[in-house]
């Protein structure tokens, strides 16, 4: 799940340091919305990515350690049993 946040992240940061250059904010009329609007969508991609990159949650690492400590319990079971 991370890995998709980070690739966003990437290609956001690799659209807006391409784009910004080439957009003129500072231009009138249907040009300069399309430039303003462009930008706010590209920082709104940009924060939605990081925030949920910071904020994912904790559970499937617990999750893994819970599990791979159940699996050595049930071999070191089995390597027991004389049945």
């Amino acid at each position: 799940m991370k890995n998709r946040y980070l690739l966003q992240l990437l290609l956001c940061g690799v659209m807006l340091y391409y784009a910004i250059p080439r957009l003129d904010v500072y231009a009138s009329g249907a040009e300069g919305i399309f430039a303003i609007s462009w930008v706010v969508f590209a920082l709104l991609v940009l924060s939605g990515s990081l925030l949920g990159l910071l904020y994912s949650p904790k559970t499937d690492l617990r999750q893994k350690k819970a599990d791979q400590h159940s699996n050595k319990i049930t071999k070191k079971k089995s390597v027991r049993s004389y049945s």
